[in-house]
């Protein structure tokens, strides 16, 4: 069995020795095609044993991939970004046995785990991307290209590390792509939902509700990528906090709860949204209180799933962070702490702070 890394990469010199020096030991080649470099990317790409070839950019990532690929004659091809690193501890042996243990034709999807920036802090959050395709297989669409038809994708025992959001934000680079290929296809709900994410990540929160909006009537309850335009639309609406659209996130938490709500993304995001409906109108809404707290038990219930992807945190130290500071507000300072601790055992330093506060106070 033959598995290639096959990689586009343009001005990738502070990132892209890590990369292929943690995937060299998985694959028999590498092949880059550089879509006009002007750093030392190449030199770096031929010092590390790539075999690098040029594509002159025509605004399309799935024309550079289709390129890339074409240059490869292997069983499999893993495709990663210079900025994402496979972790220590995959097996080349364990990962030729998945491989070759079923039959068909189908793609393999690593766990990508994604540093972003997070209110000062550090956050990650998980999903599975379909990677390694197998030989023939080509990518679809102008930007966030997708592999083309409708194979399935299973997980293979590969994760990486993205850190490319802690260094720059590619969100402006490539909004004029997504709103020209969501005017092409209006009905691909996939373009809507990237669209919206992006919008909402340059903080043009109303300006990213008709496309969250679209997101939402068009794609079907088995699109993977639905659950997560859910959870942003979601803290879309709560950031902008209204009444308005607070009652647009109670008929989403009212019609997914059912189907979501033991995934623990989703029961956190309503933690918050039962919060915020709480403070509102104190008066009108008491009857939810106990909602919060059941809200964020569920979380822990649920537990952290990264093959499911979301926030890393949700199904743990920042689901028990959120418990533990309703249990303060609430006047149960003995369970508070219980929580609180429970964070903090795992790292979790607003936690941690917390906790001194209300020891101080009991004292």
């Amino acid at each position: 069995m033959k598995i290639n890394l096959v990689m586009i990469v343009k001005n990738e010199e502070r990132s892209l020795r890590k990369c292929l020096k943690a995937a060299k030991p998985l694959v028999d080649q590498i092949l880059i095609v550089d879509t006009g470099s002007s750093d030392k990317t190449i030199e770096i790409a031929k010092e590390m044993g790539a075999e690098v070839q040029e594509f002159s950019w025509v605004n399309d990532f799935s024309a550079a991939r289709n390129f890339a690929l074409l240059q490869s004659d292997a069983d499999w091809n893993l495709v990663l970004d210079a900025d994402e690193y496979i972790r220590p501890g995959s097996s080349r042996g364990r990962l030729e046995k998945i491989l070759g243990s079923r039959k068909g034709i189908w793609l393999g999807g690593i766990t990508l785990y994604d540093s972003y920036p997070d209110e000062g802090t550090i956050s990650i959050s998980t999903s599975v991307l379909p990677r390694l395709l197998p030989k023939g297989v080509r990518y679809e669409g102008r930007i966030h290209e997708q592999p083309e038809g409708d194979l399935p994708c299973y997980p293979v025992p590969l994760e990486a590390d993205h850190d490319g959001y802690l260094v720059t934000d590619k969100g402006e680079r490539n909004l004029p792509y997504l709103k020209q290929a969501a005017a092409e296809h209006p009905e691909d709900g996939y373009y809507q939902f990237q669209l919206a994410s992006t919008l909402r990540n340059l903080k043009q929160l109303k300006e990213s509700l008709p496309h969250f909006r679209k997101f939402y009537q068009i794609t079907g309850k088995k699109d993977a990528y639905r659950p997560r335009g859910l959870v942003l639309y979601l803290y879309t609406l709560l950031d902008l906090g209204t009444s308005q659209y607070l009652d647009e996130a109670s008929e989403i938490v009212k019609q997914e709860e059912q189907m979501l709500g033991n995934w623990s993304d989703f029961s956190f995001v309503c933690g918050l949204f039962y919060m915020k409906r709480v403070l509102s109108d104190v008066q009108r809404y008491i009857e939810l209180l106990p909602n919060i707290e059941a809200c964020y038990l569920r979380c822990l219930k649920s537990g952290e799933r990264p093959e499911l992807g979301g926030v890393v945190g949700t199904g743990s130290f920042k689901a028990a962070y959120n418990l533990g500071a309703w249990y303060e507000v609430s006047g149960q300072n003995d369970l508070a702490v219980k929580y609180y601790k429970q964070a903090a055992k795992e790292g979790y330093g607003p936690a941690k702070e917390r906790l001194k506060e209300v020891n101080r106070s009991t004292l």
